[in-house]
């Protein structure tokens, strides 16, 4: 009985930051989403108008727009640095020459900021002083420029995701494998299992808890990118890498419309807590059936 009030006396500093700073503002933003509010009008006050906002929601075409080159994004780059990262981190496994400064550099975009790493790209990507249209033109004879090509713009900042976050997966994926235990492996060998057989019916099925740990990380992270888009494209050309997280913004920022702006996050947030629980029972539900 004492050591549980210990416990609770410990965790109450964080459960009132917590209350605060996370629970308090999302109730103000639900409260904020059934109502028609700028404060910049001429008229500042909130009006309340129920459902509207949610019901626009579903007529709004650039809403809809968002949603799909979002979900297009994450799945693009999500699934990428879980094949890519899984493949670093076997080989980061093995010994070899110069491994520790690879595995160093490997790690360094973790360490920058997300509205450093769309700065970088987008010197990098700028037709006229950028190394990547420079050397896709003298080598390839690609002409490339985010600013008017919407494939161009999508698929460099899949790969900017790509290479700002595969970090993140390889060194999940690291722990993950050096903790599992060598007993079934060598079973395995012994039994005459390929590495196909050994990893499908083995390594994954021991690794899942880490995977779905890392997607979920990285999906929370792909569904509210805001910060290294808008410095990369600005949402463009057109509405081509408007993202949700970009599209709130501007609905917010430029446009000052709070109401629907709440509104959109609620939304984002629900799709978000729904596709997490979607990719928990279809991972684990399996796995605890084969145990049970």
């Amino acid at each position: 009985m004492q050591s549980n009030k210990l416990g609770w006396i410990l965790l109450a500093p964080t459960l009132v930051i917590l209350f605060f700073f996370g629970v308090l503002p999302f109730l103000y933003v639900v409260f904020v989403s059934f109502h028609q509010w700028n404060p910049f009008a001429a008229s500042p006050e909130m009006i309340f108008n129920g459902a509207e906002n949610f019901r626009r929601i579903v007529f709004d075409s650039a809403f809809l727009n968002s949603l799909g080159v979002t979900v297009a994004f994450v799945i693009f780059a999500v699934l990428s640095e879980l094949v890519i990262g899984y493949l670093l981190a076997q080989a980061f496994m093995r010994e070899f020459p110069g491994k520790s400064v690879f595995r160093t550099i490997h790690t360094l975009p973790l360490i920058m900021a997300p509205i450093i790493v769309g700065s970088v790209w987008k010197l990098m990507t700028t037709p006229s002083i950028g190394i990547i249209p420079h050397y896709l033109d003298e080598w390839f004879g690609i002409t490339m420029n985010i600013g008017t090509s919407a494939p161009a713009a999508f698929l460099t900042i899949v790969i900017m995701d790509i290479w700002h976050w595969t970090p993140l997966v390889t060194l999940t994926l690291i722990a993950a494998l050096v903790s599992l235990p060598r007993d079934p492996f060598e079973q395995a060998q012994i039994d005459g299992a390929n590495k196909a057989q050994t990893f499908w019916h083995i390594t994954l099925p021991m690794i899942t808890p880490a995977l779905v740990a890392t997607v979920f990380i990285r999906l929370m992270d792909a569904l509210r990118t805001v910060d290294e888009v808008w410095m990369l494209t600005g949402g463009g050309p057109g509405s081509s890498t408007r993202f949700l997280g970009v599209h709130i913004f501007k609905e917010v920022f430029p446009k000052t419309n709070y109401g629907y702006g709440s509104t959109i996050s609620v939304i984002v947030l629900y799709l978000t807590i729904v596709v997490c629980w979607l990719l928990y029972v279809s991972m684990l539900a399996p796995r605890k059936n084969r145990k049970g």
